[in-house]
């Protein structure tokens, strides 16, 4: 996975969406007997191409959500959002997780299952077709996902980085 096209976004001026992904009850096990806290994977994005992705632990389910949303918003990035779907087919393996997702004709939906869709949403995609193999984890398949968006380039990039017009890029 190449991290060229990353683009950090500032949070300062963005009306972000939250979506709880997973919570699990984690246990710690002391001399004086089982203590427990709560983890929690948090997406959030403004619906218009920025999305982030964050982990938050706690004693208290609450306390878990926050700190993940605080972390999702130090990890945001630009993805690019065509007519409400993605440029192209893209393929993302993330540790046991393996996401496929590919453009769909408008009307369409977002067909995609649990921790992906909350992703895709939180970008603003209104139209995909989406399939996740292997392991259903939610942290891996948020990655997976947030990756294989992050290896999408739409013409205006391609044009840029061959040095040529757009024209050229589509005509070959």
């Amino acid at each position: 996975m190449s991290n060229t096209n990353i683009k950090k976004v500032r949070t300062s001026d963005l009306e972000l969406k939250d979506r709880l992904v997973s919570i699990q009850r984690v246990t710690k096990v002391t001399k004086g007997g089982r203590t427990f806290s709560f983890s929690a994977i948090v997406v959030v994005g403004n619906e218009n191409g920025i999305v982030g992705y964050g982990l938050g632990k706690a004693n208290e389910v609450t306390s878990a959500i926050a700190k993940g949303v605080e972390d999702a918003k130090k990890n945001l990035v630009k993805i690019p959002v065509l007519k409400g779907t993605i440029p192209h087919k893209q393929e993302m393996k993330y540790s046991g997780s393996l996401v496929m997702i590919r453009p769909a004709a408008p009307g369409t939906g977002v067909i995609a299952g649990g921790a992906m869709r909350a992703v895709l949403e939180s970008v603003g995609i209104k139209n995909v077709l989406a399939k996740s193999k292997g392991s259903s984890n939610p942290h891996n398949l948020v990655k997976a996902t947030v990756a294989a968006l992050l290896e999408l380039r739409d013409a205006y990039s391609v044009a840029q980085v061959r040095g040529v017009s757009l024209n050229t890029v589509f005509n070959g």
